[in-house]
């Protein structure tokens, strides 16, 4: 295993363990996922996008060595999740017309690479929104009424649980590299906008029936390779310019779930720290089963 591939698996499971914490197996009987391409697990590969997955090296860890769309050599963190769950070991994706709501009805992505918080990031790479992807996950619940009956689908949607993840497109593509939004807002306003689109999309899923969810945070965005890579004044280094912004913006999502489990009826919503999983194994691969600096990984 080359020490790319083996870095991918190792954070994927990390952050699996970390959105399984306070996650009682009994009682799951699907994961339902929203975000970007750190949770598509193939939508774009059925839609009109620049952002794709579907071709090598993509996918060569994946069972059978195939680019099934996932931006990643092998499984996600939400296949990780749903095989600890004990259902499929990898989480199907909305649009592949080869899924029926019945195979769907255990775990369903509705992610979409390139999208953000804010629905115009998505139209950078021409993703699917976050909007679209609540509508889709309205129109999922009731085909699994019309499929399962209405308390089959009641339990499905009540006790599944949500993962969002996405919120890093915002402000690598939208923000900074692509200043749409940069001569609009504020940062602190632009920050206080995504958390507002996070709101909504929370509230917009509880409305439907959802209850468990969890919320990623941002990672250290100054850390991610293309960052370390054109950083201007330390090439190969971290960001830590893009890293306080990660920061700053989670400290937000952070009373956000505060806000919002005291608001919502029934809510369950738990912030994930990806920040800080990702930090650790920066700082200490060793203690992951890696030998390697991976500051130096390139991708």
């Amino acid at each position: 295993m080359s020490t790319q591939r083996g870095m991918a698996a190792v954070v994927a499971a990390v952050v699996a363990h970390v959105l399984l914490c306070h996650v009682a197996g009994e009682g799951v009987p699907a994961v339902i996922v929203f975000g970007d391409s750190t949770a598509d697990t193939g939508n774009n590969n059925f839609i009109q996008t620049m952002a794709r997955g579907n071709y090598p090296p993509y996918g060569r860890d994946f069972a059978g060595g195939v680019a099934t769309g996932r931006f990643s050599n092998g499984r996600l963190a939400a296949d990780f999740v749903s095989e600890a769950l004990g259902l499929p070991p990898a989480v199907p994706a909305y649009l592949d017309p080869s899924r029926s709501i019945h195979q769907l009805a255990s775990g369903v992505s509705f992610a979409s690479a390139g999208t953000g918080l804010d629905n115009v990031t998505a139209q950078i790479l021409s993703a699917m929104t976050l909007t679209q992807q609540i509508d889709h996950f309205r129109q999922y619940k009731e085909k699994l009424r019309w499929a399962k009956g209405e308390a089959a689908a009641h339990h499905i949607i009540s006790q599944a649980l949500y993962i969002f993840s996405v919120g890093t497109s915002d402000f690598l593509q939208n923000y900074l590299v692509f200043p749409i939004r940069g001569s609009e807002f504020t940062l602190p306003r632009y920050e206080a906008y995504l958390a507002g689109a996070a709101a909504e999309a929370v509230r917009a899923v509880h409305g439907l029936g959802g209850r468990r969810v969890k919320l990623a945070g941002l990672p250290p965005l100054g850390c991610l390779p293309v960052e370390r890579t054109i950083n201007p004044d330390r090439p190969g280094d971290c960001n830590e310019m893009y890293n306080m912004m990660a920061l700053s913006f989670n400290a937000r999502l952070k009373r956000l779930v505060g806000r919002l489990n005291w608001e919502l009826p029934g809510a369950q919503l738990e912030y994930v720290d990806q920040y800080s999983i990702l930090s650790a194994i920066i700082a200490r691969p060793w203690e992951y089963g890696q030998s390697y600096p991976v500051m130096h990984l390139a991708s």
